[in-house]
């Protein structure tokens, strides 16, 4: 078995290695191929890989390479990753909004529009590629903003499911403070990527949810930095990510007064190549848990190991196994919509559990979602799809529309100098401008 892992220079890399080697009866990789044109960076990373491969007894082999179209040939599947414009332009994103009194955000908002922008061409021209040099290829999307992306790929006739790791983090949460199995607990998730709620966590058939409000209620709420009030008048748990429509205004100032996420991860980045530069080293650093992207691997195992025809591990979807057929597993991934949200068109992209096997992801059916969850996900939808046709087509006027539509801007007058400033800090970006 051959994979590909595009961004494989990456810092995450060695989380990702480190599942394939605990997790090799799963997904028995022979060869995986780390893609990557910073041919420094990734020959630390590679080094730290071969090193955690041996250490943990696993007879695969590394192969670095700058040439994406070697990278990919031949690959049963390949992971994307990558970061267009690297760290400095995350820290873009996340500053001129501000000027605007808008959350300054990588993946939503209009820092996620000008991630998105400069995304999806990069995305689609490897996709292509992929397809050329290997047809029966899955590609696996990790990249932000997973559900425009995802999107795209699935628009252009590509085999691909995206992949986000808030679900199974969700599901390993909920287990610690069950003291249970995280096999055994399975999730009421739905919404868009980025954008979701835990409607019910099941622990043996029974849902547990209202149980964890009332006995974790602070701790989890802590976790999210929303009011504990807010869960309990709810009955949900919402993502993470919900604090910046739920307290966009409150997000803003913390932004203003402190330092931004993307300075943080710059400097745990540079910390953590420091760490990889050392050949004592052949284990994950417990530093690489404050860069993001927890239990990634995991979750990345099992999806495409499922695409691949090998059972994997249900990850956080549904009854494990509930609503799937022979040799699929249920697990949360980004997928076309296809009737599952009838409030939306077909072809948008939902996060919810689906049934994985070697045909892809079929998304299992969910309860209908309730008009206060609906509106948000009918309105963000609307966005991410007049931003999709931003990337693919070009021009000022999409720019705005879409800002204009994203329920985090929807003012004129902040749509256009928000469209200014997008514009002006990613032009040598765009093909276009």
């Amino acid at each position: 078995m051959r994979l590909a892992v595009v961004g494989g220079g990456s810092t995450y890399t060695p989380e990702l290695i480190d599942g394939f080697a605990r997790l090799r009866d799963i997904l028995p990789v022979d060869e995986l191929v780390l893609v990557d044109p910073a041919a420094d960076r990734l020959e630390l990373v590679g080094g730290l890989a071969r090193r955690i491969l041996a250490r943990q007894g696993h007879p695969g082999r590394i192969v670095l390479t700058g040439d994406l179209d070697a990278g990919v040939e031949g690959a049963d599947a390949v992971l994307l990753q990558l970061r267009v414009g690297g760290q400095d332009a995350r820290r873009e994103d996340e500053t001129w909004p501000l000027e605007c009194g808008c959350v300054g955000q990588e993946t939503t908002g209009a820092g996620g529009l000008a991630k998105a922008l400069r995304t999806v061409p990069v995305v689609l021209d490897i996709a292509e590629r992929v397809r050329r040099r290997s047809p029966h290829a899955w590609i696996v999307d990790f990249t932000n903003p997973v559900g425009i992306v995802t999107r795209a790929l699935l628009t252009a006739g590509h085999r691909a499911v995206g992949l986000c790791n808030v679900a199974i983090g969700f599901q390993r949460r909920f287990a610690a403070l069950l003291d249970a199995d995280p096999a055994d607990v399975s999730l009421d998730h739905v919404g868009l990527n980025h954008l979701t709620w835990e409607r019910g966590v099941r622990l043996g058939g029974t849902d547990v949810l209202p149980e964890l409000i009332a006995e974790h209620g602070d701790t989890l709420a802590d976790t999210l930095r929303l009011p504990r009030t807010l869960l309990e008048r709810l009955g949900v748990v919402p993502s993470y990510y919900l604090r910046y429509y739920y307290r966009h205004d409150e997000a803003v100032r913390e932004q203003r007064e402190g330092s931004s996420r993307a300075a943080e991860v710059a400097g745990i980045e540079r910390r953590l190549l420091e760490m990889y530069a050392d050949p004592a080293l052949d284990r994950k650093p417990e530093l690489l848990s404050r860069r993001g992207g927890a239990y990634y691997s995991e979750a990345a195992v099992a999806l495409t190991a499922s695409l691949l025809g090998r059972q994997g591990t249900d990850t956080g979807g549904g009854t494990p196994g509930g609503g799937a057929g022979g040799g699929e597993d249920v697990q949360v991934v980004n997928v076309l919509n296809d009737g599952t949200l009838p409030f939306l068109p077909d072809d948008a992209v939902i996060e919810v559990p689906a049934a994985i096997g070697p045909h892809g992801a079929r998304p299992l059916p969910v309860r209908p979602l309730e008009p206060l969850y609906a509106g948000l996900v009918a309105q963000v939808t609307a966005y991410e799809q007049l931003a999709l046709e931003a990337a693919l087509k070009g021009g000022r006027d999409r720019v705005f529309e879409a800002l204009l539509c994203h329920p985090l801007v929807g003012q004129i007058d902040r749509a256009e100098q928000l469209t200014d400033s997008l514009l002006a800090h990613n032009r040598h970006h765009l093909a276009w401008t």
